[in-house]
């Protein structure tokens, strides 16, 4: 087993043989394409599991995807949260965005050395995107009030999980002000906007200061 992963299986567990291999298989993948188009920051290729995989996963901690659900990626890049969340749930579909194309074709090399075969790439930009998901992730792409109203739009109007459709952004520091802003520009209640703070599920320094940000937006559909 590839050591670095451990971190993985300290807070979940579970996984089959075929998931273990992908999850393996990762720091090759990743440490390959990143000498040749900077997927990830160059200094966190060596912490790709805490930083990177680990953290995707965060939204793991809070609920479960259901089998047949539909999950749209925002600003995928390289393929975080998207790749460590298809291995996580294998019955689930996503579908990953990215306008840059370079960043596709590191993707879609990853899916296919993975064998994953519950995400589908497009490089398109989130406005251009008609289709409707349960919901639709992203880590570190916008401001939240932008990115609210760049996707409310592809969000199903009918919710089968524990909590309504909607938004699950991944994010870092105060947050304070864009929560505000986001409730007060969609008119939305406060308990429609939910922050977990990542710390209270891992450990790690680095997470002292990460968010998952939940935005249930049912009602725009």
């Amino acid at each position: 087993m590839n050591e670095k992963m451990r971190i993985i299986e300290k807070y979940f567990s579970g996984f089959d043989d075929v998931q273990l291999k992908q999850f393996e298989q990762l720091q090759y993948l990743y440490s390959y394409w990143n000498e040749r188009i900077n997927v990830v920051s160059r200094k966190d290729i060596e912490h790709l599991y805490t930083r990177h995989v680990l953290h995707s996963l965060s939204i793991a901690k809070i609920f479960t995807f259901l089998p047949g659900a539909d999950i749209l990626d925002v600003g995928t890049g390289g393929g975080f949260p998207v790749v460590p969340l298809a291995i996580m749930f294998p019955e689930t579909n996503f579908t990953a965005i990215d306008s840059i194309g370079k960043k596709i074709k590191a993707l879609d090399d990853v899916i296919k050395n993975l064998k994953l075969t519950n995400i589908v790439t497009k490089q398109e930009r989130a406005e251009n995107i008609s289709a409707k998901f349960d919901f639709v992730t992203g880590r570190a792409v916008t401001n939240l009030p932008d990115f609210v109203g760049w996707v409310k739009k592809n969000i199903k109007p009918v919710s089968v999980h524990d909590i309504p459709n909607g938004i699950i952004c991944l994010k870092g520091g105060d947050l304070t002000d864009e929560i505000q802003n986001t409730v007060k520009k969609y008119s939305l209640s406060s308990n429609q906007v939910v922050e977990y703070r990542i710390s209270d599920f891992f450990e790690e320094d680095f997470f002292e200061t990460k968010k998952v940000v939940i935005v249930s937006i049912q009602q725009f559909a």
